[in-house]
C-alpha cells in the first residue's frame, strides 16, 4: 500500500499588506483606549473638590462618565482588531486624538457653574491647557474652585510630554506597535533617535524623567514657601512649560526671589532635550550638556536676550533700582523664551523693542525633544548653518561643504526637511494672521496672539495682554487651531490635508 502525505505549500514573498478596514479598526481601537484612559484623569480633580468642598465635583463626575462611555462605544466594536499600523496611521491618530482630547477636556468647564463658560471659551481653555500654551480666558483665579485650578494644571502636565507617548508605553499590551505614534508625536527633526532600543522602553524612560523632575520641582516649591496645593500645581505647569497659575498675579503673587530662582532653574532644565537628561542620569555626568551644539546655542540665546533686556531696562530707568531690572529681566526672559508664559512683570509695557524682542524669541523656542514650543533651537541652528554653507558655496563654487551639528554631519535630507518645515510654518502663520484680521482683530493683537498661540506661549500684546476673553468666538477657534498646529509642529496636522495622504 502506498501512503500519501499531505502538505501545505510554503508561501514565498512578502507578507500581505494590512487591509484598509483592518487598519481603520485598529485606529479606532487605539482612540477608544486613549479616551478611556483620559476619562480616568477626571478622578483627581473630583477628589480634590470633595476634599475642599467647593461643589464642582458633579461636573467632573459627568465628564468622566461621558468620556468613558464614548471611549467604550469606540473600543468595544473593534476590540479584537490587531492590524499593524503604518506611518500615515500614526499621524492621523495623533491629530485626531489631540482634537478629540481638546474637545472632551472642555466638558468640565461647560458643566461647572464657576466659572460660567460658553463652548468657545471652554474649548479654548482646554486646548490651551493640553497644548501647554497657557493662554487663558479666565479672570479671578483666586476665587475659582480648587478643583478647577488643579484641572487646568493637570491638563498641561499631561500635554507636556504628550499623552500619546504615555499610550505608546502600553501599546505592547494592546498588541499594536507604537513607533508610528511616537514619530508623529515627538518634536524635532531627528525623530529616528531613540533612548533605548524598544519604543515602549523609550516612552517609559521619558515619563520616569518627567515624573522625577515634577516631584523634585514640587518639593522645591514647597520648601521655598508655597502651599502644597500651589507647589503641586506650579510644578505641573513648570515642567510642562505651560504657564498656568493658581493666582491672577502668577509667580508674582508670591513675591519671592527664591521661588523665582527655582522656577527659572526648572524652566531652563525643561527646555533642554530630555535625551540629554537621560544621558546625564545614566552616565552620572553633566559634560555632554555643553558638548551638545543645540544646548549651547539655547543657553547662549537666553544669556544674550537677558543682557539686552537688562541693559535696556537700566538705561531707560524703567525700574527704580538696577537690581529690580536684573531680577525682572532674568525671569521674564526665561519664561518667555522657553514659551512658558509665567508672569512676574507686564513685559508689554517695557520700553522700545523689548516686547517684540521677547515675542520673537518664542519663534525659536526651546530645544527639540523638550516640552517647550516654537520652531525649536535645532531647526533655527540648522537654518543658520545652511545659510553659512550657501555663503561658502558662493565664494567657492567648486567646493564641497557639509552642515554639521557639533562633530556630527547632518544629512541633506534632514536639512531639506527643516527648510520645508520653516516654509510651511511661516505660510501657515501668514494665512491664519489674515483670517484673524478678517475677523476684526486689530493688527497688534492678531500678530502677537497668533505668535503666542502657535508657539505655545500664552501671553500676548494688545487686547490679549492680560487674557483672551475679549476676543470673538471665531478668533478663539482660530487660535485654538493654532495651538494644536504648534503642538503637533504643523506637519503632523497639515499632512492630513494632502490628497496623497488619503490614497490608502
Amino acid at each position: 500500500m502506498s501512503s500519501h502525505r499531505s502538505y501545505t505549500p510554503t508561501r514565498v514573498g512578502p507578507p500581505p499588506a494590512p487591509s484598509r478596514n483592518g487598519r481603520r479598526a485598529a485606529m479606532l481601537r487605539i482612540l477608544g483606549v486613549l479616551l478611556i484612559l483620559f476619562s480616568c484623569t477626571q478622578l483627581p480633580p473630583l477628589l480634590v473638590d470633595l476634599y475642599y468642598g467647593d461643589g464642582a465635583w458633579r461636573g467632573f463626575l459627568f465628564a468622566l462618565l461621558i468620556t468613558l462611555s464614548c471611549g467604550l462605544l469606540t473600543w468595544l466594536p473593534v476590540r479584537d482588531a490587531r492590524e499593524e499600523l503604518q506611518i500615515r496611521d500614526g499621524y492621523l491618530i495623533t491629530a485626531l486624538f489631540w482634537i478629540v482630547l481638546g474637545s472632551f477636556g472642555s466638558i468640565p468647564f461647560l458643566l461647572i457653574d464657576n466659572p460660567d463658560m460658553g463652548w468657545a471659551d471652554a474649548l479654548f481653555e482646554s486646548v490651551s491647557g493640553i497644548s501647554t500654551t497657557g493662554a487663558t480666558v479666565l479672570t479671578g483665579l483666586d476665587q475659582l474652585p480648587r478643583a478647577v485650578l488643579y484641572y487646568r494644571h493637570q491638563l498641561q502636565w499631561f500635554g507636556g510630554m504628550g499623552i500619546i507617548v504615555l499610550a505608546v508605553a502600553i501599546m505592547p499590551m494592546l498588541g499594536i506597535g507604537g513607533m508610528q505614534l511616537y514619530r508623529a508625536e515627538m518634536p524635532g527633526p531627528l525623530k529616528e533617535q531613540k533612548l533605548s532600543p524598544r519604543i515602549a522602553e523609550t516612552a517609559k524612560t521619558l515619563w520616569l524623567l518627567y515624573c522625577g523632575l515634577t516631584l523634585v520641582c514640587a518639593l522645591a516649591y514647597w520648601a521655598a514657601g508655597m502651599s502644597l496645593f500651589d507647589a503641586i500645581g506650579h510644578s505641573f505647569s513648570t515642567i510642562a512649560i505651560g504657564g498656568f497659575s493658581t493666582h491672577d498675579a502668577s509667580i508674582g503673587y508670591f513675591d519671592s526671589p527664591l521661588i523665582e530662582l527655582i522656577c527659572m532653574f526648572f524652566l531652563v532644565i525643561s527646555g533642554i532635550n530630555f535625551g540629554l537628561h537621560f544621558l546625564a542620569w545614566r552616565r552620572r555626568s553633566l559634560s555632554h550638556y555643553l558638548r551638545d551644539a543645540e544646548c549651547r546655542s539655547y543657553l547662549l540665546l537666553l544669556l544674550a536676550v537677558f543682557v539686552i533686556c537688562t541693559a535696556t531696562l537700566i538705561l531707560h530707568r524703567h525700574y527704580e533700582h538696577p537690581l529690580e531690572s536684573i531680577r525682572y529681566a532674568a525671569f521674564m526672559v526665561v519664561s518667555i523664551a522657553t514659551t512658558t508664559g509665567f508672569g512676574l512683570a507686564d513685559f508689554s509695557t517695557w520700553p522700545t523693542l523689548l516686547p517684540y524682542l521677547l515675542l520673537c524669541t518664542t519663534f525659536i523656542g526651546a530645544c527639540a525633544g523638550s516640552t517647550g514650543g516654537g520652531m525649536k533651537v535645532m531647526r533655527i541652528l540648522l537654518v543658520y548653518r545652511q545659510g553659512l554653507r550657501e555663503f561658502q558655496r558662493l565664494l567657492h563654487p567648486n567646493g564641497v561643504f557639509s552642515v554639521k551639528l557639533g562633530r556630527r554631519q547632518v544629512p541633506d535630507r534632514v536639512v531639506e526637511s527643516v527648510w520645508g518645515f520653516c516654509s510651511i510654518y511661516l505660510v501657515t502663520f501668514v494665512v491664519l494672521l489674515l483670517v484673524l484680521l478678517a475677523l476684526g482683530v486689530d493688527q497688534l493683537t492678531a500678530f502677537s496672539a497668533l505668535a503666542s498661540c502657535m508657539n505655545n506661549l500664552g501671553p500676548a500684546l494688545g487686547e490679549a495682554a492680560l487674557h483672551y476673553a475679549n476676543l470673538s468666538a471665531g478668533a478663539k477657534l482660530v487660535l485654538s487651531l493654532a495651538m494644536v498646529l504648534g503642538r503637533l509642529e504643523v506637519f503632523s496636522l497639515l499632512i492630513l490635508l494632502s490628497p496623497a495622504f488619503w490614497r490608502f
